[in-house]
């Protein structure tokens, strides 16, 4: 499995001969990233704010997307296959399950931002489980993975690096994906981050825009 960051919250996921894209959002778009993008078998939006799904580009390439109803009814210009919490997706040798996702809240996202449906992914392609777990507080689950991508942003919305390090603990997870670090808005504490990292002997690799690596 080969795993390459964007901006935010943008993972290409390449495994099996399939290749997924995730959360590809307008945070520091470049147009250089189209000609990878569009090369996707598979498109996976976890939830409607605009640093997780640039819906300019994404209407016209001609990928299948699959996101929640309020994605679909947040950008009509977009087809949108929904999903929900449960469901399975299957791409021959690669499933994909759409799991829970708890977006938290402050006052800054009244007025249309608060986000009501939110879902995350594992993609499973029989050796490697990647749960990519979008922008979500702590919350009791049994998912087992090996490779988790977190947000570690905190300011209410998502995890700090404490939660985050007992939720990979908890997952099993021998590899943590730090990613929703690169809005200079709401600034991650990164010493903070490896401080806590260190504390819960937590493996972890922050990805530069543009870098990837292989498991």
């Amino acid at each position: 499995m080969k795993i390459k960051k964007y901006p935010q919250s943008c993972l290409m996921i390449e495994t099996n001969n399939k290749k997924i894209l995730v959360d590809a959002g307008s945070l520091k778009y470049q147009d250089k990233f189209l000609d990878k993008w569009k090369n996707a078998d598979i498109i996976l939006i976890t939830h409607k704010h605009s640093d997780h799904i640039k819906s300019d580009v994404l209407k016209n390439i001609n990928i299948p997307i699959y996101s929640t109803e309020e994605v679909q009814n947040t950008y009509p210009e977009i087809k949108v296959n929904i999903v929900k919490e449960n469901d399975m997706l299957n791409f021959d040798d690669v499933k994909i399950e759409v799991v829970k996702a708890v977006h938290g809240y402050n006052p800054l996202l009244k007025n249309g931002g608060q986000v009501f449906e939110n879902v995350g992914y594992i993609v499973d392609d029989g050796e490697h489980r990647l749960y990519i777990t979008s922008d979500t507080i702590c919350f009791n689950n049994d998912y087992k993975v090996d490779i988790v991508a977190l947000p570690i942003t905190a300011h209410g919305l998502t995890m700090s690096s404490f939660e985050a390090s007992l939720f990979a603990k908890e997952l099993g997870a021998n590899l943590v994906l730090p990613i929703h670090m690169d809005n200079e808005k709401c600034p991650t504490d990164i010493d903070y981050m490896k401080k806590n990292f260190e504390k819960f002997d937590i493996n972890y690799k922050i990805l530069n825009i543009e870098e990837e690596i292989v498991v």
